[in-house]
């Protein structure tokens, strides 16, 4: 009996629930500026509006949404953007974060 060979175990991939939601009063808000910080339980992220548009003046950035999650949720959510991020990239090809770098690259070239 120890001689028989086994049959191959096959991971069992976590079943994906839809889960229902409701969208009717959901309020949506641009930002282009965000800053986590947190605690040794939660993460909080700040979403604002960066007014300068590669000035250099120092003006406030309003913020007008806070997020808190937990580490678990904060996982799920950098899962969830890095999936969506790899697939624009794969799509419009690699965004460049650095303003200075995006700059450069986007100014026409003299014939």
């Amino acid at each position: 009996m120890a001689d028989e060979p086994r049959p191959a175990v096959r991971p069992v991939a976590p079943e994906q629930v839809q889960v229902p939601v409701d969208e009717s009063h959901i309020l949506a808000t641009y930002a282009n500026f965000c800053r986590v910080t947190g605690t040794p339980e939660e993460l909080i992220v700040d979403f604002g509006l960066n007014k300068q548009v590669g000035g250099t003046s120092p003006e406030t950035i309003q913020l007008t949404q806070r997020i808190i999650v937990n580490f678990f949720t904060a996982k799920r959510l950098a899962y969830a953007l890095q999936m969506a991020v790899q697939r624009h990239e794969q799509a419009f090809g690699v965004l460049e974060t650095d303003v200075q770098r995006r700059i450069v690259h986007q100014q026409p070239t003299k014939a």
